[in-house]
């Protein structure tokens, strides 16, 4: 182990990008990983508006070898890389880029993360009925991965850009042999869907900061029986989570996806195993646990 890694010429620079980023946890936990295993890389976090210029810059920079990206940049960033495996191409957002002698190569680890979640959870997915809001870059990743991987009864996507929202059940249905449905995102449209759903994931922002006292599903809404997970990590237990635990339901948080997610990417990133325990670890000090 090699503590207090010094800044070289020969360091290699990963970052995260997006915006809102002050939030990100991804600068610590990936800066601990490579202290433990005395990596000569560093990570740090950009707050960035065009996506195009952050990767014309990773192009540039012979030594800015991986990127991780979040909100609002997952479907945006596709247009900016040279390869994308086919997969990730059909799910339409990305969420890492790694930077080959100039040649960027985008994928995804949002899916396989958030699938690993709700299983070490003990959650089953086949015959399920699930809920997602959101039609974002991690809703489709999220939603092509369990379309494709579990034998899911019905998938039913929940909106507010109808456009969007439209595209993702299209790629969907064409995609995946799963049912879809979709519709905009009300208050009669959640609480219909939620009268049936087994499984409820949140793909949306709503319950990060500034809207931690938010949620898409009043409490009156949860059966028993139901899972609820939340991407959202920071707080880690968000008011739909505390509002799931306090009728007695299995809750996920997003907190395990975002471990999941950032082992894949670590590993990509350095071609070596990622140190699991000491990330999560960091994580969980971050988070006040």
């Amino acid at each position: 182990m090699k503590k207090d890694l010094s800044i070289s010429p020969a360091t290699r620079l990963c970052a995260v990008i997006g915006n809102p980023v002050g939030h990100s946890l991804s600068p610590a936990l990936h800066n601990a990983a490579f202290n433990e295993l005395g990596l000569d890389f560093v990570y740090v976090a950009f707050r960035v508006e065009d996506a195009g210029a952050a990767l014309a810059g990773m192009r540039a920079l012979e030594n800015f070898r991986g990127m991780s990206v979040t909100i609002p940049h997952k479907i945006e960033i596709m247009k900016h890389v040279d390869e994308i495996l086919e997969l990730d191409r059909s799910i339409g957002s990305i969420n890492t880029v790694i930077n080959e002698n100039g040649r960027l190569i985008g994928f995804g680890t949002d899916g396989p993360g958030a699938l690993k979640a709700l299983l070490d959870a003990g959650v089953t997915l086949e015959g399920a009925n699930v809920l997602m809001l959101g039609a974002g870059g991690s809703a489709r990743a999220i939603a092509f991965t369990l379309a494709r991987s579990a034998r899911l009864d019905r998938l039913v996507i929940l909106g507010t850009n109808e456009s969007r929202l439209g595209g993702l059940a299209a790629d969907l249905q064409a995609g995946t042999s799963s049912r879809i449905e979709s519709e905009l995102l009300s208050d009669s449209s959640v609480a219909r869907a939620m009268a049936q759903a087994d499984v409820i994931i949140n793909c949306t922002p709503v319950g990060m900061h500034p809207q931690r006292d938010a949620t898409l599903v009043p409490v009156g809404l949860f059966r028993p029986g139901q899972v609820v997970f939340d991407v959202v990590y920071t707080p880690l237990e968000t008011r739909l989570l505390a509002d799931a635990r306090s009728r007695g339901l299995t809750v996920v948080s997003g907190v395990e996806m975002f471990i999941n997610q950032a082992v894949l990417q670590f590993e990509r990133f350095t071609g070596v195993d990622a140190p699991v325990q000491v990330m999560r670890r960091v994580v969980m000090e971050r988070l006040g646990l």
